[in-house]
């Protein structure tokens, strides 16, 4: 019975349209994941695990973190139905406080525009990184075109690499890599991947 419900809540998430633009991302964060084999990473907002269980076989483990619970049951069963074994779910929001965990990678995919205080969250992820760890966002470029209550309307490169630096990142490198058409509010957009690094000083 409940393989049931699990197939109709993932059908309902895991639209085509996300599908596609979840294979053209993780095709640019698989490049930025090499030589990463003894490396954990945290999904932080992962869904039902579109991005990173895709990038299972690249990372020692994952940890999927998410605030809705049903999502995560998605993913929960995406994993074992694919057999996927070093791959895990936790449930929670750290814009609530930050559970004590340690990652040697964390990436936000499509979420930074979600979250109202950008540099909090920064923030929190900064210290969940191990020292010479990676911060790996992708999201949306600025766009004019969109205006919501609740959602960033994309983000400045050069804006979103000062609020990285202010949190303590550097060799922050950002860059667009796709073009879409309505993939943002049903917008033309075009998303960036921005990579940072956590060192601290001893």
């Amino acid at each position: 019975m409940e393989h049931n419900v699990f197939e109709d809540m993932a059908k309902r998430y895991d639209t085509e349209e996300r599908k596609e633009l979840a294979t053209v991302i993780v095709k640019e964060v698989r490049s930025k994941l090499q030589n990463s084999k003894s490396k954990s990473l945290l999904d932080y907002g992962s869904g039902t695990g579109l991005i990173s269980l895709a990038l299972s076989d690249l990372v020692d483990s994952i940890l999927l973190v998410d605030s809705s619970e049903q999502m995560l049951e998605v993913a929960k069963a995406k994993i074992s139905q694919k057999g996927i074994t070093n791959s895990e779910v936790l449930y929670s929001d750290f814009t609530q406080g930050t559970p004590d965990l340690k990652a040697d990678i964390v990436l936000m995919s499509l979420v930074l525009l979600h979250i109202p205080e950008t540099k909090k969250i920064l923030q929190e992820l900064f210290t969940i990184l191990n020292d010479g760890g990676k911060l790996i966002i992708v999201d949306f470029d600025k766009n004019e075109q969109i205006s919501h209550p609740k959602v960033h309307n994309g983000f400045d490169h050069e804006n979103l690499k000062e609020k990285l630096s202010e949190v303590g990142f550097t060799s922050t490198e950002i860059k667009t890599f796709h073009h879409g058409q309505k993939i943002f509010m049903n917008q033309d957009a075009s998303m960036f991947i921005a990579s940072s690094m956590k060192w601290v000083n001893t």
